[in-house]
């Protein structure tokens, strides 16, 4: 028997996760930068950059799962699971752009 989280948690949760992944590994990043005395600043500012497409990915669930929805959406009809597919990966990229203006605003290194 498979059990399946209701739609809506799982939105919400898609949303914070890509939030969390984004803000922690940058944050974090940050201050082993700061313990081997590079600019930490400047190199929460470029990770987070790089682990926008990460937090997106951690947030889905992995990449196999969306394919298999697509999949399943086109072959078989559900295209259900693909709206509902598509709505996951919006949440995520929702979570990770404010990831990083909360970054950005918080760097100020889009002001140099």
């Amino acid at each position: 028997m498979e059990f399946k989280e209701p739609f809506m948690s799982t939105f919400i949760q898609s949303y914070f996760i890509a939030l969390g992944v984004l803000l922690g590994g940058a944050l974090i990043g940050g201050l082993g930068a700061f313990m081997s005395e590079q600019p930490p600043l400047a190199t929460i500012f470029r990770l987070a950059g790089k682990l926008k497409i990460w937090a997106l990915v951690a947030a889905i669930g992995g990449t196999f799962d969306a394919f298999y929805s697509f999949e399943r959406g086109i072959f078989l009809g559900q295209t259900k699971d693909i709206f509902k597919q598509f709505l996951l990966i919006i949440s995520a990229m929702g979570g990770a752009q404010t990831g990083w203006k909360i970054i950005e605003w918080f760097t100020q290194e889009h002001l140099t």
